[in-house]
Protein backbone atom coordinates (compact mmCIF):
# COMPACT_ATOMS: atom_id res chain seq x y z
CA UNK A 1 0.00 0.00 0.00
CA UNK A 2 1.03 3.60 -0.58
CA UNK A 3 1.44 4.08 3.16
CA UNK A 4 4.73 2.19 3.11
CA UNK A 5 6.33 4.76 0.82
CA UNK A 6 5.52 7.67 3.08
CA UNK A 7 7.48 6.10 5.90
CA UNK A 8 10.63 6.85 3.96
CA UNK A 9 10.01 10.56 3.88
CA UNK A 10 7.82 11.51 6.83
CA UNK A 11 8.62 13.05 10.20
CA UNK A 12 12.27 13.50 11.11
CA UNK A 13 12.93 14.82 14.62
CA UNK A 14 14.97 18.04 14.53
CA UNK A 15 17.44 17.85 17.39
CA UNK A 16 17.21 21.56 18.18
CA UNK A 17 13.43 21.35 18.63
CA UNK A 18 13.71 18.39 20.97
CA UNK A 19 16.40 20.13 22.98
CA UNK A 20 14.39 23.31 23.35
CA UNK A 21 11.23 21.55 24.55
CA UNK A 22 12.48 18.55 26.55
CA UNK A 23 14.90 17.72 29.34
CA UNK A 24 18.23 16.24 28.38
CA UNK A 25 17.16 12.65 29.10
CA UNK A 26 14.09 12.96 26.87
CA UNK A 27 16.20 14.49 24.11
CA UNK A 28 18.64 11.58 24.42
CA UNK A 29 15.80 9.02 24.27
CA UNK A 30 14.23 10.61 21.22
CA UNK A 31 17.56 10.72 19.41
CA UNK A 32 18.16 7.10 20.40
CA UNK A 33 14.74 6.18 18.98
CA UNK A 34 15.60 7.93 15.71
CA UNK A 35 18.94 6.11 15.54
CA UNK A 36 17.23 2.78 16.24
CA UNK A 37 14.74 3.42 13.43
CA UNK A 38 17.56 4.11 11.00
CA UNK A 39 19.01 0.70 11.92
CA UNK A 40 15.64 -0.97 11.47
CA UNK A 41 15.42 -1.79 15.19
CA UNK A 42 11.84 -0.70 15.66
CA UNK A 43 11.35 -2.47 18.99
CA UNK A 44 14.18 -0.40 20.48
CA UNK A 45 12.77 2.76 18.88
CA UNK A 46 9.37 2.07 20.44
CA UNK A 47 10.92 1.38 23.85
CA UNK A 48 12.94 4.62 23.78
CA UNK A 49 10.00 6.71 22.60
CA UNK A 50 7.72 5.17 25.23
CA UNK A 51 10.19 6.06 27.98
CA UNK A 52 10.29 9.63 26.69
CA UNK A 53 6.48 9.80 26.85
CA UNK A 54 6.54 8.45 30.40
CA UNK A 55 8.96 11.19 31.44
CA UNK A 56 6.90 13.97 29.80
CA UNK A 57 3.37 12.74 29.00
CA UNK A 58 2.46 16.17 27.62
CA UNK A 59 5.25 16.21 25.03
CA UNK A 60 3.71 16.25 21.55
CA UNK A 61 7.13 15.50 20.05
CA UNK A 62 7.61 12.38 22.18
CA UNK A 63 4.10 11.17 21.34
CA UNK A 64 4.73 11.84 17.67
CA UNK A 65 7.98 9.89 17.79
CA UNK A 66 6.21 6.98 19.50
CA UNK A 67 3.53 6.97 16.81
CA UNK A 68 6.24 7.26 14.18
CA UNK A 69 8.06 4.22 15.56
CA UNK A 70 4.87 2.16 15.56
CA UNK A 71 4.20 3.25 11.97
CA UNK A 72 7.64 2.13 10.86
CA UNK A 73 6.98 -1.22 12.49
CA UNK A 74 3.69 -1.24 10.56
CA UNK A 75 1.75 -1.56 13.79
CA UNK A 76 -0.78 1.03 12.70
CA UNK A 77 -3.33 0.16 15.36
CA UNK A 78 -0.84 0.92 18.15
CA UNK A 79 0.22 4.15 16.42
CA UNK A 80 -3.24 5.72 16.55
CA UNK A 81 -3.58 6.49 20.33
CA UNK A 82 -0.26 8.38 20.76
CA UNK A 83 -0.84 10.26 17.50
CA UNK A 84 -4.29 11.33 18.63
CA UNK A 85 -2.84 12.54 21.93
CA UNK A 86 -0.10 14.41 20.04
CA UNK A 87 -2.76 16.08 17.91
CA UNK A 88 -4.70 17.18 21.00
CA UNK A 89 -1.51 18.85 22.24
CA UNK A 90 -0.50 20.30 18.87
CA UNK A 91 -3.54 20.50 16.53
CA UNK A 92 -1.60 22.44 13.87
CA UNK A 93 1.12 19.82 13.33
CA UNK A 94 1.11 18.68 9.70
CA UNK A 95 3.36 15.74 10.61
CA UNK A 96 0.82 14.43 13.12
CA UNK A 97 -2.09 14.89 10.72
CA UNK A 98 -0.12 13.07 8.03
CA UNK A 99 0.78 10.03 10.13
CA UNK A 100 -2.59 9.84 11.86
CA UNK A 101 -4.36 9.99 8.50
CA UNK A 102 -2.27 7.11 7.18
CA UNK A 103 -2.67 5.06 10.36
CA UNK A 104 -6.45 5.47 10.33
CA UNK A 105 -6.68 4.66 6.63
CA UNK A 106 -4.57 1.52 7.04
CA UNK A 107 -7.00 0.28 9.69
CA UNK A 108 -10.05 0.95 7.53
CA UNK A 109 -11.20 4.16 9.22
CA UNK A 110 -11.40 6.04 5.93
CA UNK A 111 -14.04 8.55 7.04
CA UNK A 112 -11.97 9.55 10.06
CA UNK A 113 -8.75 9.64 8.01
CA UNK A 114 -10.03 12.03 5.32
CA UNK A 115 -9.87 15.34 7.25
CA UNK A 116 -6.32 14.62 8.43
CA UNK A 117 -5.17 13.73 4.91
CA UNK A 118 -6.81 16.88 3.55
CA UNK A 119 -4.94 19.05 6.07
CA UNK A 120 -1.66 17.26 5.30
CA UNK A 121 -2.26 17.59 1.51
CA UNK A 122 -1.68 13.86 1.03
CA UNK A 123 -3.55 13.59 -2.27
CA UNK A 124 -2.74 9.93 -2.97
CA UNK A 125 -3.91 8.57 0.37
CA UNK A 126 -6.83 11.00 0.34
CA UNK A 127 -7.96 9.62 -3.01
CA UNK A 128 -7.78 6.07 -1.66
CA UNK A 129 -9.81 7.04 1.40
CA UNK A 130 -12.42 8.79 -0.77
CA UNK A 131 -12.69 5.70 -2.94
CA UNK A 132 -13.37 3.60 0.15
CA UNK A 133 -16.25 5.87 1.20
CA UNK A 134 -17.85 5.77 -2.27
CA UNK A 135 -16.66 9.15 -3.53
CA UNK A 136 -15.09 8.05 -6.85
CA UNK A 137 -15.35 11.45 -8.51
CA UNK A 138 -13.38 13.17 -5.73
CA UNK A 139 -10.98 10.20 -5.57
CA UNK A 140 -10.11 10.52 -9.26
CA UNK A 141 -9.16 14.19 -8.85
CA UNK A 142 -6.78 13.48 -5.97
CA UNK A 143 -5.31 10.29 -7.41
CA UNK A 144 -4.66 12.06 -10.71
CA UNK A 145 -2.84 14.80 -8.81
CA UNK A 146 -0.75 12.22 -6.95
CA UNK A 147 0.06 10.37 -10.18
CA UNK A 148 1.35 13.58 -11.73
CA UNK A 149 4.01 13.61 -9.01
CA UNK A 150 4.61 9.82 -8.94
CA UNK A 151 3.62 8.42 -12.37
CA UNK A 152 5.27 5.03 -11.77
CA UNK A 153 3.63 4.27 -8.42
CA UNK A 154 1.83 0.94 -8.96
CA UNK A 155 -0.51 1.49 -6.00
CA UNK A 156 -1.66 4.85 -7.34
CA UNK A 157 -2.15 3.42 -10.82
CA UNK A 158 -4.22 0.56 -9.37
CA UNK A 159 -6.45 2.81 -7.27
CA UNK A 160 -6.90 5.32 -10.09
CA UNK A 161 -8.16 2.50 -12.32
CA UNK A 162 -10.43 1.29 -9.54
CA UNK A 163 -11.82 4.80 -9.01
CA UNK A 164 -12.44 5.23 -12.74
CA UNK A 165 -14.26 1.88 -12.86
CA UNK A 166 -16.35 2.83 -9.82
CA UNK A 167 -17.29 6.17 -11.37
CA UNK A 168 -18.19 4.46 -14.63
CA UNK A 169 -20.31 1.91 -12.79
CA UNK A 170 -22.06 4.67 -10.86
CA UNK A 171 -22.82 6.57 -14.08
CA UNK A 172 -24.10 3.43 -15.79
CA UNK A 173 -26.40 2.62 -12.88
CA UNK A 174 -27.83 6.13 -13.03
CA UNK A 175 -28.31 5.84 -16.79
CA UNK A 176 -30.07 2.47 -16.53
CA UNK A 177 -32.28 3.70 -13.70
CA UNK A 178 -33.47 6.78 -15.61
CA UNK A 179 -33.25 5.83 -19.29
CA UNK A 180 -33.38 2.02 -19.61
CA UNK A 181 -35.17 1.99 -22.96
CA UNK A 182 -32.87 4.42 -24.76
CA UNK A 183 -30.10 3.43 -27.16
CA UNK A 184 -27.52 4.28 -24.49
CA UNK A 185 -29.41 2.22 -21.93
CA UNK A 186 -29.37 -0.82 -24.20
CA UNK A 187 -25.69 -0.16 -25.02
CA UNK A 188 -24.69 -0.10 -21.35
CA UNK A 189 -26.63 -3.30 -20.69
CA UNK A 190 -25.01 -4.89 -23.74
CA UNK A 191 -21.57 -3.93 -22.43
CA UNK A 192 -22.41 -5.57 -19.11
CA UNK A 193 -23.51 -8.80 -20.80
CA UNK A 194 -20.42 -8.76 -23.01
CA UNK A 195 -18.13 -8.43 -19.98
CA UNK A 196 -19.87 -11.45 -18.47
CA UNK A 197 -19.38 -13.36 -21.78
CA UNK A 198 -23.15 -13.63 -22.21
CA UNK A 199 -22.87 -12.95 -25.91
CA UNK A 200 -26.41 -13.74 -27.03
CA UNK A 201 -27.92 -11.34 -24.47
CA UNK A 202 -25.33 -8.70 -25.40
CA UNK A 203 -26.14 -9.11 -29.10
CA UNK A 204 -29.84 -8.64 -28.40
CA UNK A 205 -29.27 -5.40 -26.47
CA UNK A 206 -27.03 -3.95 -29.18
CA UNK A 207 -29.57 -4.79 -31.86
CA UNK A 208 -32.21 -2.87 -29.85
CA UNK A 209 -29.83 0.08 -29.53
CA UNK A 210 -29.07 0.09 -33.27
CA UNK A 211 -32.77 -0.11 -34.11
CA UNK A 212 -33.29 3.09 -32.10
CA UNK A 213 -30.18 4.97 -33.32
CA UNK A 214 -28.48 3.23 -36.26
CA UNK A 215 -26.10 6.15 -36.84
CA UNK A 216 -24.80 6.33 -33.25
CA UNK A 217 -20.98 5.94 -33.38
CA UNK A 218 -19.63 2.92 -31.53
CA UNK A 219 -22.69 0.67 -31.59
CA UNK A 220 -21.77 -1.25 -34.76
CA UNK A 221 -18.14 -1.51 -33.60
CA UNK A 222 -19.09 -3.01 -30.24
CA UNK A 223 -21.59 -5.42 -31.78
CA UNK A 224 -18.91 -6.46 -34.26
CA UNK A 225 -16.57 -7.19 -31.36
CA UNK A 226 -19.22 -9.52 -29.91
CA UNK A 227 -19.37 -11.42 -33.19
CA UNK A 228 -15.56 -11.50 -33.36
CA UNK A 229 -15.37 -12.90 -29.83
CA UNK A 230 -17.48 -15.85 -30.95
CA UNK A 231 -15.62 -16.17 -34.31
CA UNK A 232 -18.65 -15.12 -36.38
CA UNK A 233 -16.44 -13.33 -38.86
CA UNK A 234 -19.02 -12.66 -41.59
CA UNK A 235 -21.32 -10.88 -39.15
CA UNK A 236 -18.34 -9.09 -37.58
CA UNK A 237 -17.19 -7.85 -41.00
CA UNK A 238 -20.67 -6.54 -41.76
CA UNK A 239 -20.81 -4.54 -38.52
CA UNK A 240 -17.29 -3.19 -38.87
CA UNK A 241 -18.10 -2.04 -42.41
CA UNK A 242 -21.13 -0.18 -41.06
CA UNK A 243 -18.98 1.47 -38.43
CA UNK A 244 -16.32 2.38 -40.99
CA UNK A 245 -18.95 4.30 -42.98
CA UNK A 246 -19.83 6.26 -39.85
CA UNK A 247 -16.21 6.77 -38.74
CA UNK A 248 -13.88 6.59 -41.75
CA UNK A 249 -11.10 8.31 -39.78
CA UNK A 250 -11.12 5.86 -36.88
CA UNK A 251 -7.96 3.71 -36.92
CA UNK A 252 -9.37 1.08 -34.56
CA UNK A 253 -12.42 0.54 -36.77
CA UNK A 254 -10.17 0.09 -39.81
CA UNK A 255 -8.05 -2.38 -37.86
CA UNK A 256 -11.09 -4.35 -36.69
CA UNK A 257 -12.46 -4.54 -40.22
CA UNK A 258 -9.07 -5.56 -41.59
CA UNK A 259 -8.70 -8.27 -38.95
CA UNK A 260 -12.19 -9.64 -39.65
CA UNK A 261 -11.37 -9.78 -43.36
CA UNK A 262 -8.09 -11.49 -42.53
CA UNK A 263 -9.86 -14.09 -40.39
CA UNK A 264 -12.28 -14.67 -43.25
CA UNK A 265 -9.43 -15.34 -45.68
CA UNK A 266 -9.90 -12.12 -47.69
CA UNK A 267 -6.24 -11.22 -47.71
CA UNK A 268 -6.22 -8.48 -50.34
CA UNK A 269 -9.11 -6.55 -48.78
CA UNK A 270 -7.66 -7.11 -45.33
CA UNK A 271 -4.31 -5.63 -46.39
CA UNK A 272 -6.05 -2.54 -47.78
CA UNK A 273 -7.94 -1.88 -44.55
CA UNK A 274 -4.92 -2.58 -42.37
CA UNK A 275 -2.77 -0.21 -44.43
CA UNK A 276 -5.49 2.42 -43.99
CA UNK A 277 -5.47 1.82 -40.23
CA UNK A 278 -1.68 2.19 -40.18
CA UNK A 279 -1.92 5.46 -42.10
CA UNK A 280 -4.44 6.80 -39.58
CA UNK A 281 -2.42 5.73 -36.55
CA UNK A 282 1.09 4.61 -37.51
CA UNK A 283 3.11 1.92 -35.76
CA UNK A 284 0.33 0.24 -33.79
CA UNK A 285 1.94 -3.21 -33.34
CA UNK A 286 -1.28 -5.25 -33.55
CA UNK A 287 -2.18 -3.55 -36.83
CA UNK A 288 1.29 -4.12 -38.24
CA UNK A 289 1.34 -7.78 -37.23
CA UNK A 290 -2.07 -8.38 -38.85
CA UNK A 291 -0.85 -6.59 -41.98
CA UNK A 292 2.24 -8.80 -42.01
CA UNK A 293 -0.01 -11.86 -41.91
CA UNK A 294 -2.16 -10.50 -44.72
CA UNK A 295 0.89 -9.93 -46.96
CA UNK A 296 2.97 -12.96 -45.96
CA UNK A 297 2.06 -15.01 -49.06
CA UNK A 298 1.26 -12.37 -51.70
CA UNK A 299 4.09 -9.93 -50.93
CA UNK A 300 6.69 -11.53 -48.63
CA UNK A 301 9.18 -8.67 -49.04
CA UNK A 302 6.64 -6.11 -47.80
CA UNK A 303 5.56 -8.52 -45.05
CA UNK A 304 9.18 -8.83 -43.90
CA UNK A 305 9.58 -5.05 -43.67
CA UNK A 306 6.36 -4.68 -41.73
CA UNK A 307 7.18 -7.49 -39.28
CA UNK A 308 10.53 -5.86 -38.57
CA UNK A 309 8.56 -2.73 -37.66
CA UNK A 310 6.60 -4.84 -35.17
CA UNK A 311 9.83 -6.08 -33.63
CA UNK A 312 11.28 -2.56 -33.49
CA UNK A 313 8.23 -1.34 -31.55
CA UNK A 314 7.63 -4.39 -29.34
CA UNK A 315 11.27 -5.46 -28.84
CA UNK A 316 11.10 -8.37 -26.34
CA UNK A 317 7.34 -8.92 -26.02
CA UNK A 318 5.31 -12.00 -26.95
CA UNK A 319 4.02 -10.15 -30.01
CA UNK A 320 7.62 -9.62 -31.12
CA UNK A 321 8.15 -13.36 -30.69
CA UNK A 322 5.11 -14.04 -32.87
CA UNK A 323 6.51 -11.67 -35.48
CA UNK A 324 9.73 -13.69 -35.58
CA UNK A 325 7.72 -16.89 -35.92
CA UNK A 326 5.85 -15.46 -38.90
CA UNK A 327 9.13 -14.21 -40.37
CA UNK A 328 10.56 -17.72 -40.06
CA UNK A 329 7.62 -19.13 -42.02
CA UNK A 330 7.94 -16.39 -44.66
CA UNK A 331 11.68 -16.94 -45.06
CA UNK A 332 11.22 -20.68 -45.23
CA UNK A 333 8.79 -20.35 -48.14
CA UNK A 334 11.37 -18.17 -49.90
CA UNK A 335 14.08 -20.77 -49.39
CA UNK A 336 16.03 -18.54 -46.99
CA UNK A 337 16.83 -21.30 -44.53
CA UNK A 338 19.54 -19.45 -42.59
CA UNK A 339 17.28 -16.45 -41.96
CA UNK A 340 14.45 -18.81 -41.00
CA UNK A 341 16.72 -20.57 -38.50
CA UNK A 342 17.78 -17.23 -37.02
CA UNK A 343 14.12 -16.15 -36.76
CA UNK A 344 13.24 -19.37 -34.91
CA UNK A 345 16.07 -18.87 -32.45
CA UNK A 346 14.88 -15.33 -31.74
CA UNK A 347 11.31 -16.59 -31.39
CA UNK A 348 12.33 -19.22 -28.84
CA UNK A 349 14.55 -16.81 -26.91
CA UNK A 350 11.95 -14.06 -26.59
CA UNK A 351 9.08 -16.47 -26.01
CA UNK A 352 10.92 -18.20 -23.17
CA UNK A 353 11.75 -14.89 -21.47
CA UNK A 354 8.39 -13.17 -22.05
CA UNK A 355 6.38 -16.22 -20.97
CA UNK A 356 8.02 -16.38 -17.53
CA UNK A 357 5.91 -14.88 -14.73
CA UNK A 358 7.33 -11.77 -13.09
CA UNK A 359 9.28 -12.49 -9.94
Amino acid sequence: MIIHAVLLVHFVLPAQIAASQSPAEVTRLLQSATDAESRGDFEQAIADARKAVELIPSSAIALLKLGDAYMRKRDYEAAIPPLKRALDLNPDSLAVHQLLGYALLSQGYAVEAIPHLEIAHESGALGIAQLQVDQPEEAIVNLKSALAKSPDDSDLIYYFGKAAAALSSESNERLLARFPQTARGHQVLGQSYYSAKRFSEAEREYQKAIALRPDLPGLHLELGEIYAASSQWTQAEERFRSEAKLQPGNAEVAYRLGDALLQGGKMKEAAEELRRSDSLRPDMPETLYALGRALAVSDPTAAEQILHRVIAVEKESLLAAQAYLLLASTHRRQGKSELAAHDMEEYKRIHNVASKPEQ
